[in-house]
Parts: structure tokens; C-alpha cells; sequence
């Protein structure tokens, strides 16, 4: 004799059920988009006046056009499409294009920027996340007091909360959105940043400013595997051959060789 089959009524009770334990779950646990913790203090940091603005313009993780510019590669961590405008605009006020090569976007600096705040180096999980921290979260004024990578705060969460604060200092001070500032208005804030003249809190505006810095480079320089540094065009401009896996048809000669950059896929087969 075949199994009956339960009423449809209680498949569908059954459903219902499951999908309000998960949302109950995740509510609980306080997790929400972008790996923070809702509800808590590191939420309360990011929370505010910016999130509510450009909601209708946030989309998806996706394919972007940034100025004219199509990059086909996807957003892993940046969920606020605002967020990533801004970090494409200080990336590029970095490294900005010019007659030696391109700039900070089309070398896809901030896709390699998203990509290690999605994995391992966003989240600090090398590194020693224990007390005592010498950074105050209830504190506003972070622009004085010990320095170095002390907050309680991980990567993450201090390019959400410096990306946040450029752009509200933009629209404070020029009653625009940092991307869409002039340059001057741009480096005028950035400048700011660097000379730890901005109150933040849980970071420094300085150290956020290093570590913006730093990762700029990083993916204007990196191996192309990781993201950035698009068609090795970084190692053209400085005649830097990359991941060569070996010299030894080199060595014994007397003239000096120029090589075509390569790449870890290169020799890897990927």
C-alpha cells in the first residue's frame, strides 16, 4: 500500500515553521548583511544617517560600471553599492591614472580590496583579537591616545566605518557624496584623514587612512590572481617581471633582459 501523503495544508504549516525558525536564528545570533553584529555596539557604529541615505541607489553584489568603466568581476563584500562608490573614488585620489598607466579602478583595486575583506585578512583571523584594546568604542574623540592596530574593531569594520565617515564629512562639508565631490573637495577630506583630524569612533581616521593606503598598493601591485592589478598592467609600469618561476636562462648572460610580465596563472594552468 503507497505512504499517504500528508495534506497540503500541513506541508505548507510545516514550511512557514522552518523559515520563522531561520529568520529567528539569525535575529538572535544578530547577524546581518556584511557580517556585523546587528543590535550590538559595533552595529550602532555603522549605523545612522548614512544608511538611510541612497537606498534607492543601492543595488546587489554585481557586474559595476564605475565612470565609464566596465569591470566583470563581482562584489563579495561591499553590499551598499554607496559604500564601494566611495572606496573607487579614494582608491583612485591614491592612485590615479596618468600618462605612465592606469589608475586604481581600472587596475580593479577596489574589487582586490573587496575580496580580502571578504575572506580571512577582513575578519583578523590571523591575528591576536584579545583584550585589552586601547581604543574606547563610547569615546567619540579618536584623534589622540596610543596608536597601532588596538581596536576591537576587525578590518571590516573599519573600512565600512572610514568609507561611512568620508562620505558624511563630504556631505557636511559640500553637501554631496564623497564619489561625486571634486577633486579638491576629495583631498581636502583625505588630507584631513591622513593628519588624524577627523573624530571617529572605535579608529582612528589616521589608521583608517594607513590601512586604505596600504591596500590601495597592495591591489595596484598584487599578482593577478588575487584581483587587482588587471592584465599586470601595475608591473608593466614598473618592469617588474612578477611570479618568474625560474632565471636560470638568464644568468649567464652578459646582457640585460627585459621579460613580459607573469602571472601565477601563467605557469599554474589557471
Amino acid at each position: 500500500m503507497a505512504d499517504q501523503q500528508p495534506p497540503k495544508d500541513v506541508n505548507d504549516k510545516s514550511q512557514h515553521e522552518q523559515d520563522m525558525g531561520r529568520r529567528n536564528f539569525l535575529k538572535n545570533t544578530g547577524l546581518v548583511a556584511g557580517g556585523l553584529v546587528g543590535g550590538s555596539l559595533f552595529g550602532g557604529l555603522i549605523s545612522g544617517g548614512l544608511n538611510k541615505t541612497n537606498e534607492k541607489n543601492d543595488k546587489t553584489a554585481g557586474n559595476d560600471s564605475t565612470n565609464g568603466i566596465e569591470i566583470t568581476q563581482a562584489r563579495q563584500f561591499f553590499t551598499r553599492h554607496q559604500d564601494f562608490k566611495v572606496l573607487n573614488a579614494a582608491t583612485e585620489l591614491i592612485f590615479p591614472e596618468d600618462d605612465l598607466g592606469p589608475g586604481a579602478i581600472k587596475l580593479g583595486v577596489p574589487y582586490y580590496i573587496d575580496k580580502q575583506l571578504a575572506g580571512r585578512w577582513g575578519v583578523n583571523a590571523r591575528d591576536y583579537r584579545h583584550a585589552p584594546y586601547t581604543i574606547d568604542l563610547k569615546e567619540v574623540d579618536q584623534t589622540a591616545g596610543p596608536g597601532g592596530e588596538q581596536s576591537i574593531l576587525d578590518r571590516g569594520m573599519i573600512f565600512l566605518l572610514g568609507l561611512r565617515k568620508m562620505d558624511e564629512e563630504s556631505q557636511k562639508r559640500f553637501d554631496v557624496t564623497f564619489d561625486k565631490a571634486t577633486e579638491e573637495q576629495q583631498i581636502e577630506i583625505m588630507t584631513d584623514f591622513e593628519a588624524n583630524e577627523v573624530k571617529m569612533k572605535g579608529v582612528k581616521a589616521s589608521e583608517f587612512f594607513i590601512l586604505l593606503k596600504q591596500a590601495t598598493l597592495e591591489g595596484a601591485y598584487c599578482d593577478p590572481l588575487y584581483g587587482g592589478n588587471i592584465n599586470m598592467e601595475g608591473w608593466k609600469m614598473k618592469e617588474f617581471p612578477g611570479a618568474v618561476a625560474s632565471y636560470a636562462n638568464y644568468i649567464e648572460s652578459d646582457e640585460f633582459a627585459k621579460l613580459d610580465p607573469v602571472s601565477l596563472r601563467d605557469y599554474q594552468g589557471h
